[in-house]
């Protein structure tokens, strides 16, 4: 028999979300979890670590500890010293909204499944990509309303995938970007693997005046879906899938090596 795992839950969204408050609770049945989360929202921190400055550690009311720093700093300090054990899994999420494409690399919240991942822990990132189409009991798409609701179903999916990696092993530490159709757990069509789809460009910064009359710039939306075909992200998701993408930390650009070195020795 399986014994209880220990699973250590982050985010970019604060300790306070409600994404996070599903998740804890969809997955306190599976083992003994602890919740080491950011104070304020982090939301775009990607990889940040904390450098310039000491962090503090609190606990809040309902138990879940609270870092005055990015998600990164979150689980990186719980695995190498907050704790005094070792987690078997790092849950990052439930992230509201989307974290597909281009949006892994600026992600407060596969920021944190990756740094769990770094540290040879398997890791998930679990997003509530809501406004996606999800498919109705007819098996005809529909659209959800742009707002998140189905929290319990992203953290249910959160705790089949846990399951599954509990009974079945994987062969190494893993990174695995989760995509979860905002609709009820009975009107998803089921696990996908993908690829990473590809954005548009960014749309413009947005510039105002502050009451000081100084001009203040906003970042503009991410761009829509460039690369969406089938086998990415952006298509399972809009098609009522489950995507799993598996992610890899490095980011040499291979097939350029031998021009690289031929235009050096130039």
């Amino acid at each position: 028999m399986n014994q209880p795992m220990k699973i250590l839950l982050s985010n970019d969204d604060g300790y306070f979300s409600a994404g996070l408050a599903a998740l804890a609770e969809a997955l306190s049945a599976l083992g003994e979890v602890t919740v080491v989360a950011p104070d304020a929202e982090r939301s775009g921190a990607s990889n940040s670590l904390t450098l310039d400055r000491p962090l503090t550690v609190r606990q809040a009311p309902n138990g879940f500890y609270r870092v005055n720093g990015t998600p990164t700093d979150c689980v990186h300090m719980a695995v190498t010293g907050l704790l005094d054990w070792q987690p078997d899994i790092v849950v990052s999420g439930i992230n509201h909204g989307a974290n597909m494409g281009d949006d892994t690399l600026y992600s407060g919240t596969v920021a944190a499944a990756t740094e769990g991942y770094l540290l040879g822990i398997p890791s998930l990132a679990i997003s509530l990509a809501y406004g996606s189409a999800c498919a109705t009991e007819s098996g005809t798409p529909r659209h959800i309303p742009p707002r998140p609701e189905y929290f319990v179903t992203a953290g249910r999916v959160a705790a089949d995938l846990v399951r599954k990696i509990q009974h079945c092993p994987l062969e190494a530490p893993a990174l695995i970007n989760v995509n979860v159709p905002d609709c009820p757990y009975e009107n998803l069509q089921g696990l996908k693997v993908t690829r990473l789809g590809r954005r548009h460009k960014a749309e413009p910064v947005i510039s105002s005046t502050n009451p000081r009359g100084e001009t203040i710039y906003w970042v503009g939306a991410a761009g829509p879906a460039a690369d969406a075909g089938e086998g990415t992200d952006f298509h399972a998701v809009a098609t009522g899938w489950v995507s799993l993408t598996p992610l890899q930390v490095d980011l040499t650009h291979y097939p350029q090596l031998a021009g690289l070195r031929s235009w050096v020795e130039r």
